[in-house]
């Protein structure tokens, strides 16, 4: 009897816990975050390991930064649909335009490339 009721227990448990990670997966992929990546180039189209690219939320005004590694790439995940960002690059004084990523934007995963210039 102990060993039924053991594992009944046990099965009771396995089923929980897989809800709750079921539960917190669908929370990183629910609607409501999106991403955004790119890569930073020169003005040769080059890539620009090492650039700093800022990510500021236009809402609170917080910026978060990204050191690009090799490639140029960057990325920032987490992002609110509800907010409009703006990004921006830097590099040995060099700088690029600001771009935004708009509240009207859909896309779930958009790339917005940035060029530094002198």
């Amino acid at each position: 009897m102990i060993p039924r009721a053991l594992t009944t227990i046990s099965l009771a448990f396995a089923l929980l816990l897989g809800a709750s990670v079921s539960s917190l997966l669908g929370q990183a992929t629910d609607g409501n975050t999106r991403s955004v990546s790119g890569t930073v180039t020169n003005a040769s189209g080059d890539p620009v390991p090492g650039a700093v690219v800022q990510l500021k939320d236009t809402k609170t005004l917080q910026i978060r930064s990204f050191v690009c590694q090799a490639g140029g790439k960057y990325h920032f995940a987490g992002l609110s649909t509800d907010v409009t960002y703006e990004l921006r690059a830097t590099f040995q004084g060099a700088t690029s335009k600001t771009r935004r990523l708009s509240v009207f934007d859909s896309a779930k995963e958009p790339v917005i490339d940035l060029k530094l210039e002198k």
